[in-house]
């Protein structure tokens, strides 16, 4: 972040204003940092180069160099195709693109020599490879270069179009290089850069980008995962460091009546050794004189809300306020009426709002919470909403919390004039490493125990094919007394047809569970809101023994009757889904299973994904593997922040060096959390140029 890297990116040579514009548009490069950051995805080495007739595996990717001899396009329609003949010294084969074409075409040329990296694919006896990754073999800028390993880069057609494609990156890397090297200076310290074995910031940039050895280009490599790591872990821990010092928090001294009542006479079950010990960590921190922010994880039915309810009553033991905030109407109407229900017999007022209260019931609701008449106030983003004013708030439960923006959350902390002490629940389970990452200033605890009397739900995957078979067992099911939900699929981007096709499946699942004997329910987003709730009463109180739903039913519904989820193209969803969708069965002590559908044809991923879910019912073994199928942006939502934007680590592939960063910054922040020292100063200076008017969300998590 050294000034000379804040400059514009058309001051460099060979961009000027329409590049500059094109690189910022495709590639989110703005200025010469952005360029430098910009690290080749791969390298093309001279030295491992395939010949032709020595292809005899489809199973790798492969580097071959030849002269493409021949370009024509075959087929049409769908099937239409370009065809390039690739010829070295031992044979030729033909490489072919099915998207693309017209740019391709004008873009290749016969007669050259070409680098061409892809995988070979058997078909009817001869190997070709589709869609492989072109590179002209020698240019002026190479020559001049003098590379050993040529990098990289990720383009588009767009950067392409204004001779931006990888090479010509490539040219501007080394005119940036050129440039911006002598002013780039050491910003770890000496120490840890022995430690680590990491080369020099210059030099690691010069070999990422241009590697001399193999060796070398993999510490640099190393160097920039850890340097994300380290500062993202540098702020998480010095946040937490300086909340912990500094941030007040309401002492609750008292576990009184309220909390012993309900425990010895009016808990309907004995909690489990998990559910004790979470209840003791909240426990001391509540009367720590700190502002608690503490995780707390566990699966589906693993009983989170009964400890946050039983944290509840501990503060209005010590007089206080707290609320409950729940992503979606369904969610807090079931908060509102299991607190409701289980607090009838004490003195303890309890509300619900949502967009769907009523103005009268707003007002009054409004004026019970700030007169303190209000023990407890559940609801959705509604509740923290600038007319809804507390008497005095201490303590604040996030459901879900990941559902909910940033900026939503933060509002919870202005309730109170010393921020509230802060749950935050969630039944998607964290893997270690992203709960490190997006997390890591907060404290964790994990309810790993479900109730006793519930046994694993019984997964399998079946094939549309099977159908009829699925239908016999779910009508043995109903006949023994049990009840079904039926989960279609509902992506946004086509909720038309989406909604057409669950209607359709509707109507076809009424003739194979025909009235009198069967009787379905349906339930789906665009529903009004009292009809949705009509039907939900229905299958609660056992009126429906079919309930076809989208993914509205993922949270919110507790029917221990319930023993079967069928999902409907369940190759449709996310694992994190599934996950949530089959906890809606195995609520009670009756035998529950989950069954996915799927069609026959099915991409590598979705194969995983229902492979993954036959095989384990740990919501944190699942979400490891979601984790790596999809990433950490979609597995939480936590894009929105902006926390977890690397641009070159893997939460997924890079752990052992996200936990040697956690561990420096904390053994950094523990010896000198001011970095005062001299050999600390340029760490201190460049943080403070990296965090430059950003405001950290993480702190209102």
């Amino acid at each position: 972040m050294e000034n000379i890297l804040d400059t514009p990116i058309e001051y460099l040579k060979g961009v000027g204003p329409v590049r500059a514009a094109v690189l910022n548009k495709y590639a989110g490069i703005s200025n010469f940092n952005d360029l430098l950051n910009y690290f080749p995805f791969r390298y093309l080495d001279k030295s491992n180069v395939y010949k032709i007739k020595d292809i005899v595996s489809d199973s790798v990717n492969i580097q071959l160099l030849g002269v493409i001899t021949n370009i024509y396009e075959a087929g049409e329609g769908h099937s239409k195709r370009l065809i390039a003949e690739l010829q070295d010294d031992t044979g030729t084969i033909e490489l072919v693109w099915f998207k693309g074409l017209k740019w391709l075409k004008s873009s290749l040329k016969t007669g050259y020599e070409y680098f061409v990296f892809g995988k070979p694919v058997l078909f009817r006896g001869k190997f070709n490879i589709p869609h492989p990754e072109m590179e002209l073999s020698t240019s002026r800028e190479e020559k001049q270069i003098k590379l050993k390993f040529q990098p990289v880069y990720s383009t588009t057609e767009g950067l392409t179009r204004k001779g931006l494609d990888s090479k010509g990156i490539m040219k501007l890397q080394y005119e940036l290089l050129t440039r911006v090297l002598p002013e780039i200076h050491e910003i770890l310290p000496l120490s840890m850069l022995k430690i680590l074995q990491f080369p020099e910031r210059a030099e690691a940039y010069r070999q990422i980008h241009f590697p001399t050895d193999i060796g070398i280009l993999e510490k640099a490599r190393e160097r920039f995962k850890f340097e994300e790591f380290f500062f993202q872990q540098f702020e998480l821990l010095s946040y937490r460091r300086n909340r912990e010092l500094k941030v007040k928090g309401y002492v609750f001294s008292e576990v009184g009546n309220l909390f012993k009542t309900f425990f010895h006479e009016v808990l309907p079950f004995q909690l489990t050794e998990a559910q004790k010990r979470v209840i003791r960590e909240i426990r001391n921190d509540m009367k720590s004189g700190k502002q608690m922010n503490r995780l707390l994880q566990g699966d589906v039915g693993s009983g989170k809300t009964i400890v946050a309810l039983l944290c509840m009553l501990i503060a209005a033991d010590n007089g206080f306020q707290s609320a409950l905030m729940a992503p979606t109407e369904i969610l807090a109407q079931q908060h509102f009426k299991t607190v409701s229900k289980l607090l009838s017999g004490l003195s303890v007022r309890v509300a619900l709002i949502t967009g769907s209260t009523s103005r009268k019931e707003k007002t009054m609701i409004i004026k019970g919470v700030e007169a303190g008449e209000i023990t407890i106030l559940i609801g959705t983003h509604a509740l923290i909403e600038d007319d809804v004013r507390f008497r005095n708030l201490g303590f604040a439960v996030i459901d879900e919390q990941h559902k909910f923006g940033v900026a939503q959350r933060a509002k919870m902390w202005l309730k109170s004039e010393i921020p509230p002490h802060v749950l935050i629940m969630t039944a998607t389970p964290i893997p270690r490493t992203l709960a490190m990452t997006f997390y890591g200033d907060l404290d964790t605890s994990v309810i790993d125990e479900l109730p006793p009397g519930r046994k694993n739900i019984i997964t399998r995957h079946v094939y549309d094919n099977s159908r009829e078979q699925v239908y016999d067992f779910i009508r043995k099911k109903i006949l023994e007394g049990r009840q079904v939900y039926i989960v279609f699929p509902l992506i946004e981007e086509s909720e038309k047809l989406d909604l057409k096709n669950l209607m359709d499946g509707y109507e076809q699942l009424k003739s194979y569970f025909p009235e009198p004997h069967y009787r379905l329910g349906i339930v789906h987003g665009r529903m009004k809101t009292e009809v949705k709730d009509r039907e939900m009463e229905k299958f609660v109180n056992g009126t429906t023994h079919i309930l076809v739903s989208t993914t509205v039913i993922e949270v919110g519904v507790d029917v221990p009757n319930a023993t079967v989820m069928v999902i409907e193209s369940a190759e449709k969803f996310g694992l994190s889904q599934l996950h949530q969708l089959r906890g809606r069965v195995g609520r009670g002590s009756e035998q529950s299973f989950c069954i996915l559908m799927s069609s026959v044809k099915l991409t590598h991923e979705a194969r995983k994904r229902l492979e993954t879910m036959t095989a384990t019912t740990d919501g944190f073994k699942i979400a490891e593997v979601d984790l790596e199928l999809r990433g950490p942006g979609e597995l939480t939502g936590t894009q929105q922040s902006g926390v977890l934007n690397f641009r070159i680590a893997s939460l997924a592939t890079d752990q052992a060096i996200l936990q040697t960063a956690r561990k420096l910054a904390k053994h950094l922040i523990d010896a000198d959390p001011l970095l005062t020292l001299p050999e600390h100063i340029p760490l201190k200076k460049y943080l403070s140029l990296l965090w430059k008017n950003k405001f950290y969300w993480g702190k209102i998590s």
